[in-house]
């Protein structure tokens, strides 16, 4: 059980992009000899609460998609050839105007996110947690998924389609889509701006979350305590 605590702090926690969180309480929790599943649940759900917390909050700063390389929401896949096109006659501006809109949109949609991660960690078990343990080095990531991604989707899109109006997003894609469709001989095109970019927004959440996970469970240099050092260098 104590090294359930430990585990899942790691989960969410560490250096860089993501802040650390006070490990006080939790290191009490350890030393104590005796601890119940409720004391144990409790322990691990402030430690995920505060670390998925960071997550979104890093995401959906000015610029937490638009520059970062690794989740920055391009102009749709599909239709790649449709900017191609718009680049090739004098229209790079309005398509990069777009793809700075598309990812202002997910920044703040993603807002929304500390809320329904916060539901779905008061909402998870010790069974739960045991199986994150023994699952995959994304498997915090993936129960996060699991649990949220409906209400998450649900969420986001609103919002998307209220950042893309307030951007004009929406009205530079209209103006790309119908300058792109009277180019003579191309096949028409209009794919559905708001599905796409709210699942790019989530790709890019989870995305980073189970970096994060990842090289927390890995990487040594990564481990912010002594407790942690000591627990992780002991299963090596």
């Amino acid at each position: 059980m104590k090294q359930i605590i430990i585990l899942m702090v790691l989960a969410f926690t560490g250096t860089g992009a993501v802040a650390q969180i006070d490990l006080k309480k939790i290191k009490q929790a350890v030393t104590q000899s005796t601890l119940s599943n409720q004391e144990v649940s409790a322990g691990l759900k402030e430690a995920l609460t505060k670390g998925a917390t960071k997550g979104s909050e890093l995401v959906s700063q000015v610029d937490g998609y638009y520059k970062n390389p690794e989740i920055k929401i391009p102009f749709p896949a599909e239709v790649r050839n449709v900017e191609t096109k718009l680049r090739q006659i004098g229209m790079g501006a309005e398509v990069d105007k777009f793809v700075l809109a598309l990812n202002r949109a997910a920044e703040d949609a993603a807002q929304e996110a500390k809320p329904v991660f916060v539901s779905a960690i008061k909402q998870m078990t010790i069974q739960d947690a045991f199986a994150i343990l023994k699952g995959q080095p994304d498997a915090a990531t993936q129960y996060l998924q699991r649990t949220t991604s409906d209400e998450l989707t649900q969420k986001f899109k609103p919002i998307i389609q209220n950042s893309l109006a307030k951007v004009n997003a929406t009205q530079y894609y209209a103006t790309l889509i119908n300058t792109y469709n009277k180019i003579p001989l191309v096949k028409k095109v209009n794919p559905n701006l708001d599905d796409y970019a709210t699942a790019k927004a989530l790709d890019g959440l989870f995305l980073m979350v189970a970096k994060e996970e990842k090289n927390i469970r890995q990487n040594p240099q990564a481990r912010t305590s002594e407790i942690l050092k000591k627990v992780f260098s002991s299963q090596s």
